[in-house]
């Protein structure tokens, strides 16, 4: 019997072998542990979150359509107004809602933006005014939290009567279009701007290249015209509770206290929800008529993705 003895050079370099594969095996091991304590972690984490926003908004008193009390509708009007904050639909589909349980008594917009886009405003308002007009008999009122200015308040202006606390900040009825001149800056940096339009001013407003008088009377007719069609919508909700003769700059695009506001007839009275909802409605009970499913649905959605795709990520990486 003939045995193969392997040099000694040879089982050095196997035994090496060996051993960095047992490292590297391990360490590959170790890692894909790391990795799945981290994913439990985050799940656990995101439970909890979940579970948190769970109570916040669970002591909110949400609309109830089988609600046989009583109560005054709320519905909110918050953070700059924008079509993409979907500000017109949600105020649309709470005021329906109200507007079909009997049991409501009047209405709140409980609003606290610093306004936004006059085109959303401007659809609000009319919105706010053609719904009223449907159902004469039940009172909407808006009511300013910190701030009710510029096309916040051109949808308020929609109210039957506006409130606000005497520190609120309310108004700011004017228009603003901003836009930086660059051309001193590109001259000198020694850079030459080509823009090529088909249009005599299609390329108006470029900050990078100059303004002409004509383009800037162009631009300052067309806040002008917004303006007054943002003036008109005041007048038009406001009517002779406007104290114009007395304040000549209530257009000027200024803001006033809460306080100064009532003084210019921008609003009614003083007061909040709940001094509004108990004695000028006198439902003091309060109900959020505001549509919040969209934000359950969308966690709801996001927490099982990420189950899902925590669950993927263990089961592909325990390869042991």
């Amino acid at each position: 019997m003939k045995y193969t003895v392997s040099p000694p050079e040879k089982r050095t370099e196997n035994w090496e072998r060996d051993t960095l594969e047992k490292v590297l095996l391990e360490a590959y091991r170790e890692q894909r542990r790391a990795r799945i304590w981290k994913l439990v972690f985050r799940l656990i984490l995101l439970a909890f979150f979940a579970l948190y926003l769970v109570a916040i908004f669970g002591k909110v008193n949400q609309f109830n359509p089988h609600s046989q009390q009583p109560h005054t509708a709320v519905i909110q009007l918050d953070g700059v107004i924008t079509s993409q904050a979907d500000q017109v639909a949600k105020l649309r589909e709470g005021l329906a809602a109200a507007y079909k349980n009997p049991h409501v008594k009047g209405v709140i917009i409980r609003a606290n933006s610093p306004g936004g886009s006059p085109v959303v405003s401007n659809i609000a308002y009319q919105e706010i005014r053609r719904l009223k007009a449907e159902h004469p008999k039940i009172p909407l009122y808006v009511v300013a939290e910190d701030v009710c200015a510029s096309g916040c308040y051109y949808i308020a202006a929609a109210a039957d009567k506006i409130y606000a606390d005497p520190t609120s900040i309310v108004g700011s009825i004017g228009v603003v279009g901003s836009s930086f001149d660059l051309t001193g800056l590109m001259d000198h940096l020694g850079i030459k701007r080509r823009n090529r339009t088909a249009g005599e001013h299609k390329g108006m407003g470029d900050p990078f290249s100059p303004e002409t008088p004509e383009q800037a009377a162009m631009w300052q007719a067309m806040l002008d015209d917004i303006h007054r069609q943002f003036i008109h919508a005041v007048r038009e909700g406001r009517g002779n509770r406007l104290k114009e003769a007395e304040h000549p700059d209530l257009f000027s695009g200024r803001v006033y206290t809460g306080g100064e506001a009532v003084k210019t007839g921008l609003i009614d009275a003083t007061g909040n929800i709940y001094s509004v909802s108990r004695d000028i409605i006198k439902a003091p009970e309060l109900v959020d008529y505001t549509p919040q499913d969209s934000l359950s649905r969308t966690l709801s959605k996001n927490f099982g993705a990420s189950i899902r795709q925590s669950v993927q990520e263990i089961s592909r990486d325990s390869v042991w």
